[in-house]
């Protein structure tokens, strides 16, 4: 088993590296056009945040303001928190992004089953995903077989957990596009709603295929 710098390492990395510089630049260039315009019914992402949890009617979830980059739903408050650009913007990009995490608050309250599946490992993840590259390392070099091979299930369990995450991310932006649909957003509007959400979607492809390719790499040099 020989793990090194072939030529077919280095070509894995450059390839993760373009795959991963294309969806930064994407997501950024879509957030940045649509965050500079505006939402015809004037209200925030705050607001519309609620307003959305109303009409689904999922009650006692917390709308907070983050700092910068902070838009997400936790699960263990079952609180919203968005970024001030989407909590007190007034734009595309801020409705958005708040009505997707609303949509992650959604699925929360009606027990869907990939976030259920992608909660109930979280702490596994977080040992593998903290702990593989070490075993990977000590394996390697004290040439210690069944210390890489655990290594490399650990990673496994990494990429599993982003594949589940692909269809709650999917199913979050699908169920805010439903409801900006029922407010009646002018479709230009919608449009743009959903080239952010495509663009942020992009970026869980991304890091997933990415994990995939170097979990192939590791399976081939295992066999090696």
């Amino acid at each position: 088993m020989f793990f090194g710098l072939s030529n077919g390492y280095l070509l894995l990395i450059v390839v993760t590296l373009i795959i991963g510089g294309f969806a930064t630049w994407y997501v950024n260039s879509q957030l940045k056009k649509y965050t500079r315009v505006p939402i015809s019914n004037g209200l925030t992402g705050a607001e519309a945040a609620r307003r959305m949890l109303a009409y689904y009617g999922v009650t006692n979830v917390a709308v907070n303001r983050g700092g910068a980059g902070q838009d997400f739903f936790d699960p263990r408050t079952n609180s919203v928190t968005l970024s001030p650009d989407a909590f007190d913007g007034r734009s595309i990009t801020a409705t958005a992004t708040a009505c997707h995490e609303v949509g992650h608050a959604c699925q929360y309250a009606q027990d869907y089953a990939p976030m259920k599946i992608r909660g109930a490992i979280v702490p596994v993840v977080n040992l593998a995903s903290n702990a593989w590259i070490f075993l990977l390392m000590i394996g390697i070099f004290a040439n210690i077989t069944p210390l890489t091979t655990l290594a490399i299930v650990m990673y496994a369990v990494v990429v599993l957990f982003q594949l589940v995450t692909l269809p709650v991310e999917f199913n979050a932006s699908r169920r805010a596009m439903t409801y900006m649909d029922t407010i009646a957003l002018p479709q230009s509007e919608q449009s743009g709603a959903f080239n952010v959400l495509r663009a942020c979607a992009l970026t869980y492809v991304a890091a997933a295929l990415t994990s995939i390719l170097q979990l192939l790499w590791l399976l081939g040099q295992r066999r090696d």
